[in-house]
């Protein structure tokens, strides 16, 4: 008896935890009943006698814009259910399938409440903060699908800190390297030491773009020093392996920089997507207010 209650208790959280995404949670749950809902509202707006058309102020207006205001409230919630973990239908993945679902319906079910009427007022703005919070989102779902593998792979088992700290190690081993240098040299190896950026701005993180980087200048320099010293038959050791040093020293950038690069361009979405949807429901609830009180 006991190990009947304890396999029945464990069974739940086995199909819970099975290995699909939360996409298609629940063999896509969501998904059908975002499917329905937005059937739904073409439905209501199809058979609507309004005149000139459904609208935001006709039945169907009224209808629409109710499950709106409650489907943006509710899924406003996610932030505060994140903190909360459980199992089974409520849970956190089933939650998120949710959201992403009944959040991509809303692309129909909000513009329909508009009746395509749009200007320069309140309501338009709160239906095109909407848009912003939804496309948001759904740029951090395809991000979310595709860069945390590619941050696995760029890693190597490598951790940040340790990205840094392998760069700084060999700006110790190039700043020794460059002792016997001549002052012309020295002043190269410089551009290295103290104008290279690992992060660099928001751009340069998300483009990749290092362009008049400081190692990438001193690499370029001395790699063409040393093929002339090659050509002439006299390479100066010192100099060779000033370059060797700096070649270890861009392949090092380049790693974090992806690697920054990639979280970058992973955390973007939430300084857009949480803030607009701050804003969404101020212009919702102002929205809101304006209907009641002037229409």
């Amino acid at each position: 008896m006991a190990r009947a209650a304890t396999a029945r208790a464990i069974r739940p959280a086995v199909r819970d935890t099975a290995h699909d995404g939360f996409l298609t949670h629940r063999n896509s749950r969501w998904l059908k009943i975002a499917l329905g809902l937005m059937l739904f509202a073409v439905l209501v707006y199809a058979l609507t006698d309004a005149e000139p058309r459904a609208n935001g102020g006709s039945v169907a207006g009224y209808l629409l814009g109710t499950i709106g205001a409650l489907l943006i409230v509710w899924l406003s919630s996610l932030g505060l259910r994140k903190r909360i973990v459980t199992r089974g239908p409520y849970s956190l993945k089933g939650w998120t399938s949710a959201h992403v679902w009944l959040g991509l319906s809303l692309i129909v079910v909000g513009t329909l409440h508009s009746g395509f009427q749009f200007g320069w007022n309140i309501h338009t703005l709160a239906w095109a903060l909407m848009m912003v919070v939804i496309l948001s989102g759904l740029y951090g779902i395809i991000v979310y699908a595709r860069l945390p593998a590619q941050l696995s792979a760029n890693r190597q088992e490598t951790t940040q800190p340790q990205m840094l700290e392998a760069i700084r190690a060999l700006d110790r081993q190039i700043d020794t390297a460059a002792q016997p240098l001549a002052a012309a040299e020295t002043a190269l190896v410089r551009l290295s030491l103290e104008k290279t950026s690992i992060g660099g701005n928001l751009w340069q993180r998300l483009s990749g773009n290092y362009a008049g980087d400081g190692n990438g200048r001193a690499l370029a320099a001395i790699q063409a020093e040393v093929d002339g010293q090659r050509r002439a038959g006299r390479p100066d050791p010192a100099l060779t392996q000033i370059l060797f040093l700096l070649e270890r020293k861009a392949a090092a950038l380049a790693q974090a920089r992806r690697h920054i690069g990639l979280r970058a361009r992973l955390e973007l979405w939430l300084y857009l997507h949480v803030p607009a949807t701050f804003a969404l429901l101020a212009a919702l609830t102002a929205h809101v207010v304006s209907v009641f009180l002037y229409w």
